[in-house]
C-alpha cells in the first residue's frame, strides 16, 4: 500500500518505520523535514519525506499521529485530499487542549469522525506506546494486542492488516463509539498488553 504519515514523531513514526520494512511504500510528515529525512535514510526507498499535504494526498490510507488539537484544521485544510480515505486515528485528547472534555464527552472516536468528515475513519494505535509497538515488531516480550474501532468493515479490515504488518495483534472492539473503551480513563488504553488480556480488560468474548 501507499500510505501517508501525518505526525512522524515518536508513535507515528515507530508504526510507519514497520510499515516500509513490511513493504508498503511511506511518506513521513513532520514540522522537521530535514531532520525527519535523516533518521529515515536507512529505510531505503519506500520512506519519503514531505508536508503534511503531500503526506494528505500520497495514498488510499492516511495515519494521523498528531497532538489531537491539529485534527480540526487537518479535516479543513486536505478535506479533499482525504475524501473517501482510510484514515487512522492515533490522536489522543489530552487535558491542557481545548476541546478535550467535549471529545471524552462524546466519544473520541465519534468526535474525531466529525473532525475529519469524508473519511473512512478507524481508531488504531492510540492506545499503545510507540516502545510497546517497537518491542513487539522485534520479537521482545509478547505480541503486542493494538484495539481497533470504526464504522465501515473494509476499512476495518484494512487497519487490521496494517497492525499485523507493523508487528502487533489487532482487536476489533467495535464501532467508534465502542472506541470509548480504550480512549484515555478507559480500561484499554495504554493497557500494552496481550491478546488475551486485552479482550479481558474490555469485556469481550473469546472468539468462537
Amino acid at each position: 500500500m501507499r500510505i501517508g504519515v501525518i505526525g512522524a514523531g515518536w508513535l507515528g513514526g515507530t508504526v510507519g518505520r514497520q510499515w516500509v520494512k513490511a513493504g508498503h511504500e511511506v511518506l513521513f510528515s513532520s514540522r522537521h523535514p530535514e531532520r525527519l529525512k535523516n533518521e529515515l535514510k536507512d529505510l531505503g526507498s519506500g520512506a519519503s519525506v514531505g508536508t503534511a499535504a503531500a503526506a494528505a494526498g500520497f495514498g488510499s490510507v492516511v495515519l494521523i499521529a498528531t497532538p489531537y488539537e491539529a485534527l480540526a484544521a487537518i479535516g479543513r485544510d486536505h478535506h479533499q485530499a482525504l475524501q473517501g480515505k482510510i484514515v487512522l486515528d492515533a490522536a489522543n485528547p489530552w487535558p491542557s487542549e481545548p476541546s478535550a472534555r467535549d471529545a471524552e464527552k462524546a466519544g473520541v472516536g465519534l468526535f474525531s469522525s466529525g473532525l475529519l468528515p469524508g473519511t473512512r475513519l478507524v481508531r488504531a494505535f492510540s492506545a499503545v506506546d510507540a516502545t510497546a509497538v517497537e518491542a513487539s515488531a522485534e520479537g521482545r516480550g509478547e505480541r503486542l494486542a493494538v484495539p481497533v474501532a470504526g464504522d465501515d468493515r473494509a476499512a476495518v479490515d484494512t487497519a487490521v492488516q496494517l497492525v499485523r504488518d507493523a508487528g502487533c495483534e489487532p482487536l476489533i472492539v467495535g464501532d467508534l463509539a465502542a472506541a470509548r473503551s480504550f480512549q484515555r480513563h478507559g480500561p484499554g488504553f495504554r493497557a500494552n498488553t496481550n491478546l488475551e488480556k486485552l479482550r479481558r480488560l474490555l469485556g469481550l468474548a473469546d472468539p468462537a
